[in-house]
């Protein structure tokens, strides 16, 4: 165990100089929001790529582009794509991308220049939403159209990690070693633990801070935004717009009351119309029959003797 965390260790100490820029290889620390699409470099000595191969590492390691060719075994490798300096590029990240990325380049055996290693840390945001009778949970790195005013509503944003050590948490010491931040603010960029309304919660441990809050009809159209920063440099941020799916609208309420009763008119009226036909036809022709009879048929009225 002590070996092991003595291995930890090191790697912990190679970690930093690789975040402050002071190793000897070209390595990368890169935050990025879920959603959008990201390019990792690679030290790109040949005048193409049919060298070049990436490989993915967390927990396991996978081969996602090997001498040039796309591993098409691979869940997301639709995403993937190499560009003309042989950098990767991933195309809408997610959480589940997170993780260690090398680039390497051989000819004949011999690695063609350092190679490159890149940290791929994603910030992801996901919604949960409650009523007095009801919940119901979804994620989105954007935002959330299911809700309604008097509704709570909690956002957790979290930044996704890997640092290859079992002894602590790689959030633990990215944030307390490297100065890392999460915040909530609003759309102004003030931040949102000084208003009273907002509940805000906060873990290094699992790199996550989440905001509840209860909906109101104003809220429709207004974003929070969770963003990451190191030593109070912004690195990336998630917008949450709230998208009420049935807004309080009193004009839009009235026009659809106006709606609904012109409609039943308009039925009631189609469903009569053949039964006042039929009556007049009817009395049409009871009329007639009267003005046809013949003089002596009408009956005289009995004098009295």
């Amino acid at each position: 165990m002590a070996d092991k965390c003595d291995l930890c260790l090191l790697g912990l100490i190679v970690l930093s100089s690789l975040l402050t820029g002071t190793s000897g290889v070209d390595d990368a620390h890169v935050f990025i929001s879920s959603g959008v699409n990201v390019s990792l470099s690679c030290n790109n000595d040949l005048s193409d790529c049919k060298s070049t191969s990436w490989t993915y590492s967390r927990y396991s390691s996978v081969k996602l582009i090997d001498r040039g060719i796309k591993n098409k075994d691979t869940e997301r490798h639709e995403r993937l794509s190499l560009e003309s300096d042989c950098s990767l590029n991933i195309k809408n990240v997610t959480e589940e991308d997170y993780g260690y990325y090398s680039c390497s380049q051989y000819v004949n055996g011999a690695q063609q220049g350092p190679g490159a290693y890149v940290y791929l840390h994603v910030l992801h945001v996901s919604s949960s939403s409650s009523s007095s009778s009801s919940s119901s949970s979804s994620s989105s790195s954007s935002s959330q159209t299911e809700i309604s005013p008097g509704r709570s509503v909690t956002l957790s944003c979290q930044l996704y990690s890997y640092i290859p050590c079992d002894c602590m948490s790689p959030c633990d010491y990215l944030f307390s070693s490297e100065g890392l931040e999460l915040l909530w603010v609003n759309q102004t960029g003030v931040d949102l633990k000084t208003d009273s309304r907002y509940q805000i919660l906060s873990s290094s441990y699992h790199c996550m801070i989440t905001l509840t809050t209860t909906l109101l009809n104003e809220d429709a159209n207004r974003e929070w935004r969770c963003q990451l920063t190191r030593r109070d440099q912004l690195k990336t941020s998630v917008t949450y717009t709230v998208k009420y799916s049935d807004p309080a609208d009193p004009a839009s309420e009235t026009a659809g009351l106006l709606y609904r009763v012109i409609v039943s008119i308009v039925e009631i009226a189609v469903f009569a119309a053949p039964t006042v036909i039929l009556l007049q036809i009817i009395c049409a022709r009871r009329a007639g029959r009267k003005d046809s009879k013949r003089p002596e048929e009408i009956e005289m009225p009995t004098i009295l003797q």
